[in-house]
């Protein structure tokens, strides 16, 4: 038995036999010369044409089965077919090198997603699996003999160097067991399609993967744990079965639940929403009946651009969101960019100790200029829903003066201009700080509602580097002093008639859940596919005992 870990992507465990495919991928692309540049335009052209005819079938089949959010990314493929920069360096290699159209294309393609990949930011850096997709289309279209099929006959566990967004759409779910790769990203196109299409999966298992793995080996993927065993003995058949029936019978219980209330035993309501990082997340929130959205991470719009989005991009995907939850909640979350969320557009420079630098709610009130743009949008989208706006970051009254301040500024400005905005937009600002934490008192008559960023409250009470992976042992999450400020910030929340969430990754931890309900947490968000165990736990609990 061989055993190889990743990182699982959908949690489900599978037991099968495998289908090799990495071995079937397209031969290497060959420089050959050319004398005639127009006839190669005419081919790249062509190719495109073709590539966009396809790309628009297997957009219609991924609004079939994976809903508008996902399908998107075939829209967006289309768009980069057409990017100026990309076609420019196709048509220039070919052009100043005299060279083959496949040849321009598999460079680009390589520069672009090695331009991706060297980028800071895990959104960003997955974005190079979606360069060489479109890229490796193109080629195909030119040359029969690199068509590439990831097709099986009987159920079996897909086994490759990587997906693409489109290979994994064009699986036959009914014949897919799962599928395992030795490379790709959490943060893919690819890895999140797994998710909505229920396909258990683990990527990033490594190389020697490839070297060990053949057609038709036994193999069993947890995609809980990120674990593959190719060959698995008799216990480990044991317990992945042992596993799958629990899974089973939980999902089978929780599929109960949809539509239930959030009720402990002795009658006290929670909310519990859920935290998204895009517009792509929200099937996924309205699958595992969130009742609502409390993190919307804003930033997403500035890391996945070269600018910054305009006021018209944000208001464009704040109103998507709204109008989606149809009158349900929504809480975004104003720009939270620095520390390990970096931009080169903002040319915030090098800092020696980024998490406690120029981060957040801080580059708001020194770049006013950006902090306006987006709360103009934020409060024209308000009408389309319910909308709750929630600053991160904040350390002092002073602070959320000036934030309201703005905040009054920006309302006039929209009057004035006969822009209409609701009256009804709930404000709140995140407890992430000690600081926020120990004067809450003076903070709560200020806000609406607390939201508890347990992430960086963590970090920075116990001095641990939440990004430093030596240090786990000496992050304890359950600390008394982190629930102490916690209880703090709960307590003087509701002396001041404000509500109190948690939205950091404590409030997906179950076995402290009786203990923030008893508190005073009146919701806790997270992650859509936590939500209806979330259910399940509230609903067992008695706070009388």
């Amino acid at each position: 038995m061989l055993k190889f870990t990743g990182k699982g992507v959908y949690g489900a465990i599978a037991v099968g036999r495998a289908s090799v495919f990495f071995q079937k991928k397209k031969a290497k692309i060959r420089r050959t010369g050319i004398a005639d540049v127009e006839a190669e335009f005419a081919r790249v052209e062509a190719a495109k044409e073709k590539a966009t005819q396809q790309l628009s079938e297997i957009y219609e089949k991924a609004l079939r089965e994976v809903g508008e959010t996902n399908a998107q990314i075939f829209e967006i493929h289309m768009m980069m077919l057409e990017d100026e920069d990309y076609n420019e360096s196709i048509r220039n290699i070919i052009e100043t090198q005299l060279v083959n159209a496949e040849y321009a294309i598999s460079l680009t393609a390589n520069n672009f997603s090695s331009m991706f990949a060297a980028m800071d930011d895990a959104y960003m850096q997955a974005r190079a699996a979606d360069v060489k997709d479109i890229s490796d289309r193109l080629i195909t279209c030119m040359t029969a003999d690199c068509e590439k099929t990831i097709h099986s006959d009987q159920p079996s566990i897909i086994c490759n160097d990587d997906l693409t967004p489109s290979e994994t759409v064009l699986l036959d779910k009914e014949k897919i067991l799962a599928f395992v790769t030795a490379y790709g990203s959490s943060n893919s196109h690819t890895a999140i399609l797994a998710r909505t299409m229920n396909i258990p999966a683990v990527i990033g298992v490594g190389e020697e993967f490839l070297s060990n793995i053949k057609d038709g080996d036994m193999i069993a993927v947890d995609g809980f744990t990120g674990e593959v065993f190719i060959d698995p003995d008799q216990q480990t058949l044991e317990q992945m079965e042992c596993k799958q029936k629990e899974a089973r019978e939980k999902k089978e219980l929780l599929k109960r639940l949809k539509g239930k209330e959030n009720i402990t035993l002795d009658g006290q309501k929670i909310n519990i929403y859920a935290n998204i990082s895009g517009v792509e997340d929200l099937g996924a929130v309205l699958a595992n009946d969130a009742g609502g959205i409390g993190l919307f991470r804003s930033e997403f719009l500035y890391l996945e651009g070269t600018d910054f989005p305009t006021e018209q991009q944000q208001f464009e995907a704040y109103k998507k969101v709204l109008v989606s939850m149809a009158g349900k909640k929504v809480i975004i979350r104003t720009l939270d960019i620095g520390a390990d969320k970096k931009v080169d557009y903002f040319d915030l420079g090098e800092e020696e100790n980024p998490a406690l630098g120029l981060r957040a709610i801080r580059i708001c009130l020194t770049r006013p200029e950006i902090f306006k743009t987006q709360l103009r949008a934020l409060f024209r989208a308000s009408v389309f829903g319910r909308l709750g706006i929630m600053f991160p970051m904040i350390t002092s009254v002073s602070e959320l003066e000036k934030i309201l301040e703005i905040c009054s500024e920006v309302k006039c400005e929209l009057q004035e201009g006969g822009i209409e905005f609701s009256n009804d937009i709930e404000i709140g600002i995140m407890i992430e700080t000690p600081a926020a934490a120990l004067i809450s008192e003076k903070l709560a008559p200020m806000v609406d509602f607390f939201s508890v960023g347990t992430n960086d409250l963590i970090q920075y009470t116990l001095a641990c580097d939440r990004q430093n992976p030596r240090l786990e042992s000496f992050c304890d999450t359950h600390h008394e002093a982190v629930l102490r400020l916690i209880s703090l910030s709960a307590e003087n929340a509701h002396k001041a008639g404000a509500w109190i969430g948690i939205c950091g990754e404590l409030a997906a931890d179950t076995s402290l859940t009786e203990a923030f309900l008893k508190m005073g947490i009146d919701e806790l968000s997270v992650s859509p596919s936590f939500v209806l165990k979330l259910r399940n736990t509230v609903r067992n609990i008695d706070l009388r005992s």
